[in-house]
């Protein structure tokens, strides 16, 4: 019988959200293996069990956003509000476990070892494909994925509009319309 309580993180988990952690606070430079170990209350050897290399942690941090990504893109197509405004009220939050992941992976980039550009590319694509399951033309599900990213960007620097609120609201009305006029 296990002694660690029920609510106990598993090691892997807290290991890649030390490393988040550390890239946060410090970038890939601060989140050496000992640091990434001490800081989650484990052994180097422990991290080491989980993870073999940095590289192999780098990528186990990767490889869950991503598979975060798939979950909560995939999340959004039973949104009662509808997939486009889901998504573009989603891309104005910046303070969220998923942008805090997204900024963690960017403190990445540069690092030979792992491709953050393709994980996030990958990351960012679910987005589309769950958007695009909604809406038949790509280029309309590509503008409505544009224009959620820009708000993402002006919500990690803090410049939101006071037009935010009837962008959305114009935007779903247009995919309403487009939708209505294709049929």
């Amino acid at each position: 019988m296990s002694t660690r309580p029920a609510h106990a993180q598993p090691t892997r988990e807290l290991l890649l959200d030390s490393l988040e952690t550390l890239l946060l606070s410090g970038g890939s430079s601060a989140a050496t293996l000992e640091a990434v170990a001490s800081t989650a209350g484990v052994s180097k050897g422990g991290l080491l069990y989980h993870f073999g290399s940095k590289e192999a942690l780098y990528q186990g941090f990767l490889d869950r956003m991503v598979v975060r990504s798939r979950a909560e893109a995939a999340q959004i197509l039973d949104a009662p509000q509808g997939v486009v405004a889901a998504y573009l009220d989603a891309s104005s939050v910046a303070d969220d476990p998923s942008t805090r992941t997204v900024l963690a992976a960017l403190r990445l980039a540069g690092v030979p070892e792992v491709d953050v550009e393709a994980a996030l590319a990958e990351s960012f694509s679910f987005w589309y494909e769950t958007i695009a399951r909604r809406i038949d033309d790509p280029v309309l599900a590509r503008m409505v994925q544009l224009v959620g990213d820009g708000f993402y960007l002006h919500a990690l620097i803090g410049s939101g509009s006071d037009h935010d609120t009837a962008v959305v609201e114009r935007v779903v009305s247009l995919v309403a319309d487009w939708q209505r006029d294709a049929s």
